[in-house]
């Protein structure tokens, strides 16, 4: 599958804040790009300049390119609720965010590794689809042969985050997703409506 593989610390740089984890590159220089740099002048952006600039955001978080993205857009706006928070909800519900979101690998990248090269199971079963959409109660753990991967073991050490909605086991390394959290436990920065009034012209 297509991803985005450029340079990440210019696109953090653009959106003001270390969209891809902790980067010390971007701590030195967290003013947009560009040969002036922090002394450029910049107009004021429009309306629709803002709602893309935010889309690009919620893309580059979760690491999903357009056509991936537009169908989780599709797909909740033909569910019942609120589009902007179920569309973040459905990107939540990713196997490879989860996989980030219990610790197993230290950026969403590492764990959409990890799936890829089968090293993650869903249920018992192995999984190597990324995008795999997890429902409440699913059991998603590190593959047997997999769970002596150094990685592995550095990326649960260093994990300090816990989440409402995701239970972890770290002695049979497998966690639970609980549910789908709220809108409100959701900690990205991503103004969801404005992705929803773009994708509605």
């Amino acid at each position: 599958m297509a991803r985005y593989t450029g340079p990440k610390t210019k696109i953090a740089r653009k959106f003001g804040e270390a969209i891809f984890g902790e980067d010390k590159s971007f701590e030195k220089r967290n003013y947009p790009p560009g040969q002036h740099g922090n002394t450029r002048r910049r107009g004021k952006k429009s309306e629709y300049a803002i709602q893309l600039m935010e889309k690009q955001k919620a893309k580059y978080t979760y690491g999903i390119l357009e056509r991936q993205f537009r169908g989780l857009f599709k797909k909740a706006t033909a569910a019942r609720g609120i589009t902007g928070a179920i569309l973040l909800q459905l990107c939540e519900s990713r196997l490879d965010n989860v996989v980030f979101r219990m610790g197993i690998a230290p950026t969403r990248s590492g764990a959409r590794q990890l799936v890829s090269h089968k090293h993650i199971t869903v249920n018992g079963e192995l999984v190597n689809i990324p995008s795999y959409q997890l429902k409440a109660g699913d059991v998603v753990g590190v593959r047997e042969k997999s769970k002596s991967l150094e990685a592995i073991d550095r990326s649960l050490s260093n994990s300090s985050q816990v989440y409402e909605w995701i239970t972890w086991n770290n002695e049979k390394k497998e966690g639970t997703f609980v549910s789908v959290p709220q809108r409100i436990q959701i900690p990205e920065n991503i103004n969801d409506q404005l992705i929803v009034e773009l994708y509605s012209k």
